[in-house]
């Protein structure tokens, strides 16, 4: 039992003895049932603080030889399989975090030493381990794995978290082609491929396609783009959330609106963990997972200056989605050539959520769209949208106030800052205006935009979270009337998605005049 070869089950039992634990133990059941087979070596990446490394613990809990954990993985989920214990503490498992490694290697001065470290202590982990065999100083972790192999037949799992820290560091060249050589020695020698009955290595980006994936070419790829199987567990499922919530006494809905919003299926839509359990633990909704990074990464992205990508970045504000060509991108840091390679990193890291069926993208929750804001609010590229935003309290508070000439004025200037020229009478670019313009009533309701609702879909639905305000139905019409939009709602009885609702109803009728260019609207109040 060493560090790193066999390690014991410490890091996965402080995870497991949390206050707040959700079991995700069932990634070992898809994992089994790739041992030993072509699909054996995987790499799986998502943003940070989405339990990449509590998974590489509990994996390494399970296979490693150093541990015994039969009676922990028979309680968890796992243990409810049939043939939970089939690989259960039955190989060699090499684990190494690859950031952990390199942040002591600058401490210790010795980052151009980094790999050397790594297999001088590795081989003195392997003569404890295996004292009956010969290992030199000097040897590298791939001859000592191949070592072992050649006399016991005995094989390995490879864990390797961080994987992609040298790439997302930019290190010096002189680092980083020793780098590609250990991992050409672990993963592309052919003498080694039988020795490993699994490589599992996770990392924020996916594999650098013009540096690393020869080397790494072996290897199936789970992303945030398209993770299969995998999808549900690496992050909170909406089912995993909602238990959380009714065990702890939670709005769900609020961290619905909050946290939810990365749909890697049309089954599985994830929560970010940090935040939901931040959220849990100090009571409140706030931005815990932005919290533990600088705004600073997202905004040095969004105000590239690419062709098209302001206009989108206001339309992802505002609430809606934009096309995005994910395959262009190399997962590299140093080549972007165009916005859909700046969206797709956006997408790998978190900021943005990506719809495999419609090729969009969005931003994904209110946590996320708040660092959105903070990163656009000094560019004077962006001063009229931060006019809009900041606006929109005032606005928010002239509808509740039946002011409809304010209301009116406002929804002017949101329109011509949503919509350029080609798209300016494009209806969905009307009510992408109209979500910016109310951007301050997402603090204060949920928007529901084309809800079905009595004879038809209503435009916009605002249902509110807070006490004492109230809901609104508004409806959106071209070269008519704000009245005819009015009558539209009652009309349709679209006030029936707020049948459970008991507080005043809001009905908000809004018309836009293409030759004009300017908006007129109707409030009326229903009180209850």
């Amino acid at each position: 039992m060493g560090l790193y070869l066999n390690p014991n089950a410490d890091a996965f039992m402080q995870n497991r003895n949390k206050k707040i634990y959700v079991d995700k133990s069932q990634i070992i059941y898809e994992l089994n049932d790739l041992i030993d087979s072509d699909d054996n070596f995987v790499c799986l990446s998502r943003p940070r603080r989405f339990g990449k490394s509590m998974a590489g613990n509990m994996i390494s809990a399970y296979y490693s030889k150093g541990c015994n954990t039969r009676e922990v993985f028979s309680q968890m989920k796992l243990g409810q399989e049939p043939c939970f214990d089939k690989y259960l503490n039955k190989f060699n498992v090499i684990k190494l975090d690859l950031n952990g490694w390199y942040q002591r290697a600058i401490q210790r001065n010795r980052k151009d030493l980094l790999l050397t470290d790594i297999h001088e202590t590795l081989v003195d982990e392997f003569k404890v381990a295996f004292p009956a065999l010969s290992f030199c100083s000097g040897e590298t972790l791939d001859q000592c794995i191949l070592k072992v192999y050649a006399e016991t037949g005995e094989k390995f799992v490879i864990i390797i978290d961080e994987y992609d820290v040298l790439i997302r560091e930019q290190v010096p060249q002189s680092l980083f082609d020793s780098y590609l050589s250990f991992l050409n020695a672990l993963f592309k020698d052919t003498a080694i491929r039988p020795a490993i009955a699994l490589a599992y290595i996770t990392g924020i980006i996916p594999i650098v396609r013009d540096k690393v994936q020869s080397k790494l070419n072996e290897f199936t790829e789970y992303t945030m783009l398209d993770a299969a199987q995998f999808a549900p567990h690496v992050g909170f499922t909406a089912e995993e959330t909602k238990a959380l919530c009714e065990q702890y006494g939670c709005d769900f809905a609020e961290f619905e609106r909050w946290y939810d919003g990365y749909r890697l299926s049309d089954e599985v839509s994830l929560f970010n963990p940090k935040s939901v359990t931040s959220s849990i633990s100090r009571k409140r909704m706030g931005s815990y997972w932005s919290a533990t990074g600088s705004f600073e990464a997202l905004k040095d992205y969004i105000l590239m200056d690419f062709e098209g990508i302001r206009q989108d970045v206001v339309t992802m504000i505002s609430g809606d989605s934009v096309e995005v060509d994910v395959g262009s991108f190399l997962n590299t840091l140093d080549k972007f050539e165009s916005k859909d390679d700046v969206f797709t990193y956006l997408i790998h890291l978190g900021y943005l959520n990506y719809n495999f069926e419609e090729q969009t993208c969005c931003i994904p929750n209110e946590e996320v769209r708040q660092e959105w804001v903070r990163s656009v609010k000094l560019s004077p590229d962006y001063k009229k949208l931060m006019e809009i935003i900041n606006a929109s309290k005032k606005l928010l508070d002239a509808t509740v106030e039946g002011n409809e000439e304010a209301v009116a004025k406002a929804l002017d200037a949101a329109h011509t800052e949503v919509t350029n020229p080609l798209t300016y009478n494009d209806e969905h670019c009307f009510q992408s205006a109209i979500c910016l313009a109310y951007f301050y009533a997402n603090t204060r309701y949920t928007l529901f935009k084309e809800l079905p609702t009595g004879k038809g879909y209503a435009d916009l639905v605002l249902i509110p979270y807070l006490p004492n305000i109230p809901a609104m139905v508004i409806e959106l019409k071209h070269n008519k009337s704000a009245g005819s939009a009015l009558q539209q709602i009652k009309d349709k009885n679209y006030c029936q998605a707020l049948n459970n609702y008991k507080g005043d109803l809001l009905f908000v009728g809004v018309n836009y005049d293409e030759k004009t260019k300017e908006h007129s609207c109707k409030i009326e109040r229903l009180v209850n």
